[in-house]
This record gives C-alpha cells, structure tokens and sequence, in this order.
C-alpha cells in the first residue's frame, strides 16, 4: 500500500465522524449515546467531588487534632500576659481607625545642614 492511499483510507475513516447522522434511528441513537455519557461524566464527577471533600475533612480534622497542644499554649501564655497587665483593657473587637501626618524637619536657617 502506498502513502497516498493509506492517507486517502485514513482521511475516509475520520470523515465518517464529522458529518450529522443519516437517518432519524441514527440521530435517535446518536442523542441517547450522546445523553449516556453526560450521565456517566456527571456521575464520575460527583464521586470525584465527594472524594475530594472527605479528604479535606480528613485533612483539616488531622491538622486540628496535630495543633491542639499549640493552641493550648497561646491561650496559656494570653492568660500569663493578662495577669501581669491587670489595668490593660481587654480588647473588646473595635478598631479605631486614624491617620497619621508627618511634618517635615525645621532646617537650619539658610537652608544649610547642621553638621
């Protein structure tokens, strides 16, 4: 067999994929393949999302259970803090917000530098 025809067997075999179905049982079945494998892709999907959502339960419940000492050592040490510092108010969740001007430096007379 020669290229051209080994080309010309392949461009035939792939052009069948391209064009509508002939007949209404061809579309016919065209459409309930076609919804098939939306199904199948759809459920695939779930069962990847759940895979995926028990793993960052799994995940997140390790990383509480490994953190929990640490925790326990910052309440710990804000307990120590608020001990020494009784009269310090405890923050009670409002921000003040402000804003802040800086003035330039007074020069010497004449402009030159001090030094």
């Amino acid at each position: 067999m020669s290229t051209t025809e080994e080309q010309l067997k392949f461009q035939q075999f792939h052009a069948s994929f391209g064009r509508q179905p002939q007949g209404p049982l061809a579309k016919i079945a065209t459409f309930v393949v076609g919804m098939i494998l939306m199904v199948v892709g759809f459920m695939f999907s779930l069962a990847a999302l759940a895979v995926v959502a028990v793993a960052v339960v799994v995940v997140g419940a390790w990383l509480w259970w490994k953190t929990r000492a640490v925790r326990r050592q910052i309440e710990e040490q804000l307990a120590q803090q608020q001990a020494f510092q009784p009269d310090a108010p405890a923050f009670d969740g409002r921000i003040i917000e402000g804003e802040a001007v800086r003035e330039p430096e007074q020069g010497a007379p004449g402009g030159r530098l001090l030094n």
